[in-house]
């Protein structure tokens, strides 16, 4: 049976960018911009003040791990009050070694590893869509020992550390949602439709079998729960009623495989997620994604850079 949380990570297929070390020392504080991709940090050693915009500030110290799956402004700082420096974080991406806030000597008060993904395949809004928008899990010794990796990997290039870091940040990444999905902090999506026990059996089922011609009671069935109540609950779980969730999800396999396997034709392709005749398949595509599938091949091969997804503008 295939494991949903597997599927997403694999149609995602992310690659850390960057990781850096960061520490902090006395009174300080550092002012970041927008940067609208997914930004990661583990604390190493000590406690900082993280403010992330729209949200209460937060301890986070030792341990603790924080994931911003669109990574808005956020101030970073000491428990004593600060003026900010203010920092674009592209530019923080693009410094390599040690950055040092605060007090340029003597030891840390506070030590973290920071760092940034990006995706080879689905575009990033699938993340977004399962995660909220401040993920913090604390005290994961999983999640300090795949970090201080991909750090180690980033610090010191070796042959086949692309490999290495795409792979743990795919690990990092599911013991996120893991802990999203456990703690039901994760927004109305699949991670919180995984977090309850009726429900994920509906899900895992699903997903194992995205081309079978699925019916909401034979989905109540697998969840032991009437037609209706589990239609309410898939409902407020999930944020989609069932077969609108299902046509998400078909949708974006077909996506995937238009884009990544050229040898597919669409008749395939439609085979493959469920639909029983290509121009169905080609009607229901052109409604969720904008355009039809065969344009939607063909703009997203041309651009030549399988993440970058063909939009109805192209």
């Amino acid at each position: 049976m295939n494991d949903p949380l597997s599927e997403v990570v694999r149609l995602l297929r992310p690659r850390a960018v960057v990781a850096n070390l960061i520490s902090g020392k006395g009174r300080w504080a550092v002012r970041y911009t927008e940067y609208g991709l997914p930004s990661f940090c583990i604390v190493l050693e000590g406690s900082s003040l993280l403010a992330v915009d729209g949200h209460a500030p937060i301890t986070i110290q030792a341990g603790d791990f924080v994931l911003l799956p669109t990574t808005p402004g956020f101030t970073l700082s000491s428990h004593e009050p600060a003026s900010p420096v203010h920092l674009d974080p592209r530019q923080a991406a693009a410094a390599r070694g040690e950055l040092r806030y605060g007090e340029r000597r003597g030891r840390p008060d506070m030590r973290s590893l920071g760092g940034a993904f990006a995706f080879d395949g689905a575009d990033a809004s699938l993340l977004v869509s399962l995660l909220p928008r401040v993920v913090h899990v604390q005290g994961s010794t999983r999640l300090a020992r795949l970090v201080q990796m991909v750090g180690e990997e980033s610090a010191a290039p070796q042959p086949g550390g692309e490999f290495m870091r795409s792979r743990l940040v795919e690990m990092m990444l599911v013991e996120a949602m893991r802990s999203s999905a456990a703690t039901g902090s994760a927004p109305p999506g699949l991670l919180r439709g995984l977090g309850d026990e009726r429900l994920a059996r509906a899900l895992k089922q699903l997903h194992a079998r995205v081309d079978r011609a699925w019916s909401v009671a034979q989905l109540a069935k697998t969840a032991a729960l009437s037609r209706s109540a589990f239609y309410e609950r898939f409902t407020r779980a999930v944020g989609l009623a069932p077969m609108a969730y299902l046509l998400a999800w078909r949708m974006e396999i077909a996506k995937e495989l238009l884009l990544r396997d050229h040898r597919l034709a669409v008749s395939d392709v439609a085979e493959r997620v469920g639909y029983g005749s290509t121009s169905s398949f080609s009607v229901a595509f052109s409604r969720h994604v904008g355009m039809p599938p065969t344009r939607y091949a063909r703009t997203g091969r041309a651009s030549g850079d399988p993440s970058r997804r063909p939009s109805p503008e192209s």
